[in-house]
C-alpha cells in the first residue's frame, strides 16, 4: 500500500498570483504540440507551415477550454448548471471534459481546414500525433492535485488519497491514463505516422486508441459521486468512449477503401 505524496498544488507564486501545476501542465501539453508539429514540419510529413502550426494551437486552446467546459456542463451536470447558469464561468472551481475538449478542438480545426481550404482528416491527421504527449501532462496534473482517483483495490501499489477520508488503498487511476491515453498513445500514433497513411487513417487511430485506452482504464477509475455507474454498468466516460471508437473504425475503413479506387500512378 502506498500514500498519496502530499504535493502542493499551487507551484510558486508571482506575487499575489499563485500559479497551480495543473495550469502548467496545459501549458507543457502546448508546448509540446508545438515541438512535435515543428519536427513534423521540418521533416516534410506535412506542407503545412509554422505559422498554420501556430495557429492551430491558438485555435486549440480555445476549443480545449470552451469545448472541456460545456462538455462537462452538458455531459456531466447538466442541471446543476442549468440551475446555477453563472457558475459555468466559474473555470476555477474545475470541471472539464476531454469528449468536450476533442468536439471543441474538432470544430476549431474544420473551421481552420475551410480556411486553408483542405479537409477536416487533412488537418486531423497533422494534429493527432501531437496530442497524446499533452495529455500525459494533464493526467499528470490530475496526479498531482491529488483528484480523479481510481477504485479500491489490494494490489500492491494501491494508493490512499486523502481527499478521499476512507483510508482504502485505489487505483491511482491518473497515472494508467497518463501511461495508456499519453504515453503509449504517442508511441502508437508516432510509429503509424511514419510513413505517408491514406487521409484520415492517422486520425482514426488516434481516435480508437483514445477510445480503447479510455474505456480500459474506466474499469480502474472511481466513477463521479453525482453520477455513478449508467448503462450495463458502464460510466459516462465510457458511454462517450465508445462513439469515439465506431468513429475511428468507420474512417478508417473508408479511408482505406477510398484508397483502394484511387487510380494507380
Amino acid at each position: 500500500m502506498l500514500h498519496f505524496p502530499q504535493f502542493d498544488p499551487i507551484a510558486f507564486h508571482i506575487g499575489p498570483l499563485a500559479v497551480h501545476w495543473y495550469g502548467l501542465m496545459y501549458l507543457l501539453g502546448f508546448a509540446l504540440t508545438w515541438v512535435l508539429g515543428k519536427w513534423r514540419i521540418d521533416h516534410g510529413k506535412t506542407d503545412l507551415t509554422l505559422k498554420d502550426l501556430e495557429d492551430i494551437i491558438f485555435y486549440s486552446v480555445l476549443g480545449v477550454v470552451i469545448g472541456g467546459r460545456l462538455g462537462y456542463v452538458l455531459f456531466y451536470q447538466p442541471s446543476a448548471y442549468l440551475a446555477h447558469p453563472l457558475s459555468i464561468f466559474y473555470l476555477w472551481q474545475g470541471g472539464m471534459s476531454f469528449h468536450g475538449g476533442l468536439l471543441g478542438v474538432i470544430t476549431v480545426m474544420y473551421l481552420f481546414a475551410r480556411h486553408k481550404r483542405r479537409t477536416l482528416l487533412e488537418i486531423g491527421d497533422f494534429v493527432a500525433p501531437l496530442i497524446p504527449l499533452g495529455l500525459a501532462a494533464g493526467r499528470l496534473g490530475n496526479f498531482i492535485n491529488g483528484e480523479l482517483w481510481g477504485r479500491p483495490t489490494t494490489l500492491p501499489w494501491g494508493m490512499v488519497f486523502p481527499e478521499t477520508h476512507d483510508g482504502i488503498p485505489r487505483h491511482p487511476s491518473q497515472l494508467y491514463e497518463m501511461g495508456l491515453e499519453g504515453f503509449a498513445l504517442f508511441a502508437l500514433l508516432w510509429w503509424f505516422a511514419r510513413k505517408p497513411r491514406p487521409v484520415g487513417q492517422i486520425s482514426a487511430v488516434f481516435l480508437m486508441g483514445y477510445g480503447t485506452f479510455r474505456f480500459l482504464v474506466e474499469f480502474t477509475r472511481q466513477p463521479d459521486a453525482f453520477l455513478g455507474l449508467l448503462i450495463d454498468g458502464l460510466s459516462m466516460g465510457q458511454l462517450l468512449s465508445l462513439p469515439m471508437i465506431v468513429a475511428g473504425a468507420i474512417i478508417f475503413a473508408w479511408s482505406a477503401k477510398r484508397s483502394n479506387r484511387a487510380p494507380k500512378p
